[in-house]
């Protein structure tokens, strides 16, 4: 296929927002004041006009380039191609893979009167996300679910039919029935949890948390468990480690990898948290001196449901979900999370943030 708009424009032969007519300047505030990502091409596919919407979905300003310079997907081009030879409206879909994947409904139509190519991109990953979430949500729920309430029923039946009358026996399965059902209510306030984030892992938060704070925060919340588990949270921190984010899902961050630490290493007595700044980014770890992890099993450690060891996990009221919660608020945050072990001498949980 050879595409109609092979002429390139520079910003030294056409100063494009300063050569607008007073007519085109009030059509450009038009488009601008759209709430969608708008741009508007010329006749060789030259981006003339663009919204700060478009700017911040593109992360580059592509007023003066070539569309294909901020958007490199053939249907997208074709459908322009198309508009300018004089085809009617059409819609396409996009998928933008970076820094996260979102889904876009791309509609394209020439403008009346003018050689040119109006864009509008509708962000579709909202409703996507919900669409999936919810039939992930309706699969994780029944799989992890069935357990506790297959030991409910029975229990109920039990305490209906043989030990109806036996106290001692009603005492102990009672207390059973409520540790199940305090599992199966952690179970779902992690699920939605996980289904919140996931929600709008593709928004990032604009806020400014002090991350050093979080922890101290955290480390209060977490005093009572760390007394009961014999262990003590040490800190390294600077008096102030800032970074961009929603202070909540920080402190949810923090709070699981210290609890985590807290149950499954406790043995090593003491847990290091410390924090630095570091090219740009911000980084904090939470250090354990217990049994570590084995090799086999690091690659896996976030994803849903997935535990070194099920019964264990299990008798310290895990939900399998606490690592694939950091993960996806991390995700939200662009930051990420390094996971360093060795077996006999511990394990660190490193999160690296961008400062802005």
């Amino acid at each position: 296929m050879v595409w109609p708009f092979k002429e390139k424009v520079s910003h030294t032969d056409v100063n494009i927002r300063d050569d607008l007519s007073t007519q085109q300047r009030q059509f450009a505030d038009f488009v601008r004041a759209f709430p969608d990502p708008v741009m508007v091409l010329d006749r060789n596919a030259v981006v003339i006009i663009a919204n700060d919407p478009a700017t911040d979905v593109l992360e580059i300003d592509p007023v003066g380039q070539h569309l294909s310079a901020s958007i490199r997907a053939p249907a997208v081009l074709e459908a322009v191609t198309a508009s300018l030879g004089g085809a009617a409206p059409s819609r396409v879909e996009y998928e933008l893979r970076v820094p996260l994947l979102r889904h876009f409904d791309v509609y394209v139509s020439s403008i009346p009167g003018e050689p040119s190519v109006l864009l509008v991109l509708k962000d579709l990953t909202r409703e996507q996300q919900i669409e999936r979430m919810r039939a992930d949500f309706v699969a994780n729920a029944s799989h992890e679910l069935r357990t506790p309430l297959a030991s409910l029923s029975g229990f109920i039946e039990t305490l209906m039919g043989a030990a109806k009358n036996d106290t001692a026996a009603r005492e102990k399965f009672l207390e059973t029935m409520r540790i199940q059902a305090d599992r199966m209510k952690r179970l779902i306030d992690d699920l939605l949890s996980l289904s919140r984030i996931e929600m709008n892992v593709h928004l990032r938060p604009s806020g400014t948390v002090d991350l050093a704070h979080v922890a101290r925060h955290v480390a209060d919340i977490m005093s009572v468990m760390a007394k009961a588990e014999g262990c003590d949270l040490r800190f390294d921190l600077p008096e102030r480690l800032t970074v961009t984010g929603d202070r909540d899902e920080l402190v949810q961050v923090v709070q699981n990898l210290v609890e985590n630490a807290l149950k499954y290493a406790s043995t090593g007595k003491i847990i290091d948290i410390t924090g630095r700044r570091d090219d740009g980014h911000a980084e904090l770890s939470v250090k354990d001196h217990g049994p570590g992890i084995a090799p086999e099993h690091m690659p896996r450690l976030t994803e849903r449901f997935y535990r070194v060891s099920v019964q264990e996990s299990r008798s310290r009221g895990g939900t399998g979900l606490g690592l694939a919660i950091v993960k996806h608020i991390l995700n939200r945050h662009r930051g990420r999370l390094q996971i360093d072990s060795e077996l006999g001498r511990g394990s660190t949980f490193t999160i690296r943030l961008p400062t802005k």
